[in-house]
């Protein structure tokens, strides 16, 4: 959706009160309130009153070249800063796209593709400005009709005009992103300006900017060929037993909803049932049907596996752009999408952003955004205290959108050595149901109880030669000091001589597959909804036994723990309550933690009374 479309000539004159048009443009056609004393707002003056409005002034820029400012994106929060578009001297159509940044300070960021620039009060890694824009053209180029067709040459770039150094933003390290999408500063106006007269020759009035922007979704041939191709050939995406019954139900379902209808699906399933692999599956299905469909985590973490899984030579960021969170929905059209496969379903919270103040309901909020929502949730993984994916919360939101349900439940475990003996003695363990009666003797999962934590650490990391596939997580219940101090380290048992730092530094979201996670420990955000061959488990003072019983204590955790932010404040009103409630969280924690391994879990208790407790346990 366009906020300002018009020509150059024309934004030439509005060019002195650029900020307030597109301000209420915004407000008009996205629905989006900006203040004046917001640094947006501040940044339209600047960026298109002053750095675009010089680059574009000029006699070699046809005055009816097309000129759009701030152009969300089909069924996507994000958009498009700047785009100018004509005809080439061979008469082919031809759109550039400009995203703007003010940033005057860049430095080098651990994550791929990334840079790091002060944002909201601090030092904060975000996307290079070049994969940031080429991301957006191969949105452009993978899901428009107008723009696969006919076709349209997208270009990207990037006007950092506030910027005079170039060390870091043009470093050979982003020699590939650089050649997509060139990177232009602030002395460079003129090299810019060049870029886009010779590219437009003749101008359009406007009108393929405005075609894109009427253009239906349409899936490329060669993403959906390149996607079935990879999963043919990736056994962890093969559907087994009731998998595949799920998942041919969920197909029959969608092409029933009638046309102008709605619909919601449910998929209940507990650890290793296989919920991602269904979704993964129903991903690329339906995308070669020709529907507009993604694939939806509010945890990153499963994002940035399945994409890695699924990326290959010919993919790279098309692949990203079928994986988004949860939190971009907030302000997305009704029915913009055909498909929404909420994977983690559980894991939905009310507020969106940054600061937490946008939205009101993800759980609504994505069934508005699309025609089918299939939400796959285990509410037993309930683990922060503001999620809200419970079942009946679910459930709820469909009655209250006047939408009908069908569910489905997966009982199948492929986890934990697919043994069902192992899950029920762990949830009965914990307290969090189970079977009473469910015994290890049997069990063909391998479970071990170490007495020090360096030798369960030596274990893990042997096992982990084999292929890559064993990790080290804990209960967030150390600080996380090395994020400000790399020489420090987060968790140490000095009579074991273990140190260890927590992740989320150079691997960010992709942790749990990379080469070099063996060195650090895990925790809840980057595991949930993935899992290893061998899992190490370090459980922390938050749990502990209580007459005769496990039960987790809030007041153990890190003071940085986010996943418990709420629970002081409710704790002052109504005390047993929120203790209870945050037992629950705390348990769920470490059942989710204990079902990362496919093959076995190694735990290391630094409590003795609930070393003890397990010990028996394991015995009966």
């Amino acid at each position: 959706m366009l906020a300002y479309v018009s020509v150059k000539g024309q934004f030439l004159q509005d060019a002195p009160e650029i900020e307030e048009m597109v301000r209420a443009k915004v407000e008009e056609r996205l629905g989006i309130r900006i203040s004046r004393e917001s640094s947006e707002y501040q940044s339209w003056r600047n960026s298109l009153g002053n750095a675009m409005y010089h680059v574009m002034n000029s006699p070699d820029i046809p005055n009816d070249a097309g000129v759009a400012i701030e152009y969300r994106l089909h069924g996507r929060g994000q958009r498009i800063d700047f785009m100018v578009s004509g005809h080439d001297e061979n008469g082919i159509a031809q759109l550039l796209l400009v995203e703007l940044k003010q940033w005057q300070e860049v430095e080098f960021s651990p994550l791929d593709d990334h840079v790091r620039t002060y944002l909201h009060g601090g030092l904060v890694n975000v996307s290079h400005p070049s994969y940031q824009v080429w991301s957006y053209g191969r949105l452009l180029h993978d899901f428009y009709e107008y723009v696969v067709s006919d076709p349209v040459v997208v270009s990207p770039s990037a006007y950092l005009h506030n910027c005079h150094v170039a060390t870091v933003i043009k470093s050979g390290r982003y020699s590939d992103l650089l050649a997509k999408a060139p990177v232009f500063l602030a002395n460079e106006h003129r090299e810019l300006q060049h870029m886009i007269a010779s590219t437009v020759r003749s101008g359009d009035s406007g009108n393929v900017i405005r075609r894109v922007e009427s253009s239906p979704v349409q899936v490329s041939k060669q993403l959906v060929d390149a996607l079935e191709s990879m999963l043919r050939g990736n056994e962890e995406f093969v559907l087994i037993d009731d998998q595949k019954t799920a998942f041919e139900s969920i197909r029959d379902a969608i092409r029933n909803v009638p046309d102008k209808g709605k619909g919601v699906m449910l998929v209940k399933g507990g650890p290793g049932t296989g919920k991602s692999v269904i979704a993964i599956n129903a991903l690329v299905d339906l995308l070669a049907q020709n529907l507009n469909v993604r694939y939806v985590t509010k945890n990153a973490a499963p994002r940035a596996v399945y994409q890695s899984k699924l990326k290959g030579r010919r993919l790279d960021v098309a692949t990203n752009n079928l994986f988004v969170s949860s939190d971009t929905f907030h302000d997305v059209a009704t029915d913009a999408f055909d498909v929404l496969l909420v994977d983690e379903a559980h894991r939905l919270v009310e507020k969106s952003g940054f600061y937490r103040n946008l939205g009101e309901n993800q759980i609504a909020e994505v069934i508005n955004a699309a025609k089918v929502n299939v939400f796959f949730a285990d509410e037993s993984q309930l683990v922060t205290w503001r999620d809200i994916g419970t079942l009946e919360n679910i459930r709820a939101a469909s009655r209250d959108a006047g939408i009908p349900m069908k569910e489905f439940e997966l009982t199948s475990q492929f986890r934990c050595a697919g043994s069902t003996e192992y899950l029920g003695w762990l949830d009965h363990t914990l307290g969090l149901g189970g079977d009473e009666k469910a015994s290890l003797r049997n069990s063909e999962f391998e479970l071990r109880q170490f007495s020090d934590p360096s030798e369960m650490r030596d274990y893990i990391v042997e096992k982990n030669r084999l292929n890559n596939k064993s990790r080290l997580l804990a209960g967030y219940c150390w600080d996380w000091v090395s994020k400000k101090d790399p020489s420090l380290f987060d968790i140490e048992f000095p009579e074991s001589h273990f140190s260890m730092k927590w992740n989320l530094t150079d691997d960010g979201s992709a942790w749990m597959i990379s080469p070099t996670s063996i060195n650090e420990v895990g925790c809840i955000h980057t595991c949930q909804g993935l899992e290893g061959d061998f899992i190490g488990v370090i459980i922390g003072d938050d749990l502990e036994v209580v007459d005769g019983v496990l039960r987790g204590n809030p007041f153990k955790r890190s003071k940085g723990d986010q996943s418990l932010r709420g629970f002081k404040a409710a704790f002052k009103v109504d005390p047993e309550s929120a203790t209870a409630r945050a037992d629950v969280l705390i348990r769920n924690t470490y059942r989710t933690l204990l079902t990362r391994g496919m093959l076995g879990t190694a735990i290391y208790c630094t409590n003795i009374e609930v070393r003890e407790f397990l010990n028996v346990r394991m015995m009966e």
